[in-house]
């Protein structure tokens, strides 16, 4: 009895235990699509409906190759595995959060993007992107609306001694009525980007006609330039001096922009945010010029504290938000206290998601329809 008993036991452990191996173990669909971020033709990376990606690369005489968009392998990248063609391929471990990431190849110790996936500007280098279908990517998606402008321009500066460029963002109503002006926004990108970020990775400008189309939104312009943050090494924020970069901005682009715009060029129609640090650039800029802009918007950038800011009078709105993996109870309380002082705030938190663009485009959704109400 005793015997048969043990045999039971053991049968239902063995039983548990592959119970449990079976489970434990993600089951991995086969239905992976090419990335909508790759080059034309190109088959490579791949994404599934749960959001592995797949990675092939053609590397025949390499003795290693790791992708650094992460989950699995050492130091958070996927190892590929050398297949009998002599090609590269491995899906990586988990499924991807949802939105945009930048990610690289590591071939034989060597930095190389992949020559299937498009680039962009991030991390202060030229990255490949991979973009994670997201369930509510709708509000960015391109769709059969009227469609805004996105420009470049090339603004003098005296202070740099140079020529600067600039993104300009204007509504699809623009120049329709050439009496009409426009608010504007000054949105700036975090550090290792660049003015080309917030069009190409957060896709401002498919958010506002989406907005606009739906009456969500009061049309105004944005205004995306080079935040002059990249020499800077990672982590040595506490050496980074506004000055030049507050004179380019106020001294400079924005009186270009109101010169050669339909802008409404004043304090209360002017708006200036940021995301992470673009954030603290905001935060900087808007207590250094309180007569220069009436809105304050920090996207997983900071935070305000009500002490510091003087002339609540010359503030109409402030906005805070961040993902919720990030520093969602120190948005919280900041927004709560400066309730408490007086000033309107508005907080946001994205669900499920990161220091990363999804946030960020989603920050946007929420911020725009709060400006320029008036």
């Amino acid at each position: 009895m005793k015997r048969y008993l043990f045999v039971i036991v053991l049968a239902l452990t063995i039983s548990g235990s592959l119970c449990f191996a079976q489970t434990s173990q993600p089951t991995i669909n086969e239905d992976f699509k090419p990335s909508t971020l790759n080059q034309p033709g190109k088959e490579f990376p791949q994404v599934n409906s749960l959001g592995y990606v797949r990675f092939r690369i053609e590397a025949p005489q390499a003795q290693s190759v790791v992708v650094s968009l992460g989950l699995g392998g050492t130091k958070g990248g996927t190892p590929l595995t050398k297949a009998e063609d002599g090609s590269w391929m491995g899906t990586t471990a988990g499924p991807m959060d949802e939105g945009f990431h930048y990610y690289h190849l590591t071939i034989d110790g060597g930095i190389f993007n992949d020559p299937g996936a498009l680039n962009f500007y991030g991390s202060t280098r030229w990255e490949s992107g991979i973009e994670i279908p997201a369930h509510d990517q709708d509000f960015y998606a391109l769709k059969d609306v009227p469609h805004g402008n996105v420009q470049q321009i090339l603004f003098p500066s005296k202070s740099t001694n140079t020529s600067r460029r600039a993104l300009v963002y204007t509504p699809p109503t623009y120049g329709k009525d050439k009496n009409k002006r426009y608010p504007v926004l000054y949105l700036q990108h975090g550090w290792g980007e660049d003015e080309t970020a917030w069009s190409n990775q957060g896709h401002a400008n498919l958010i506002m006609d989406n907005l606009i189309a739906e009456d969500k939104t009061k049309p105004f312009i944005i205004v995306m330039t080079y935040g002059m943050t990249n020499e800077i090494k990672w982590g040595g924020l506490k050496n980074f001096d506004i000055t030049p970069f507050q004179t380019v901005l106020v001294d400079e682009l924005i009186p270009y922009v109101d010169a050669n715009f339909n802008t409404i060029a004043d304090q209360q129609h002017r708006a200036m945010a940021g995301l992470s640090m673009g954030g603290m650039e905001t935060h900087t800029i808007t207590l250094n010029k309180p007569e220069v802009f009436s809105y304050y918007a920090l996207l997983s950038g900071g935070l305000y504290k009500p002490e510091e800011i003087k002339d609540k009078s010359k503030v109409k709105l402030i906005f805070l938000s961040c993902g919720s993996f990030e520093n969602p109870d120190g948005v919280k309380n900041s927004a709560l206290a400066l309730k408490e002082a007086g000033f309107n705030v508005v907080s946001f938190v994205s669900e499920n998601t990161r220091h990363e663009f999804q946030t960020w485009r989603r920050s946007l959704q929420e911020l725009a329809p709060l400006l320029f109400k008036d």
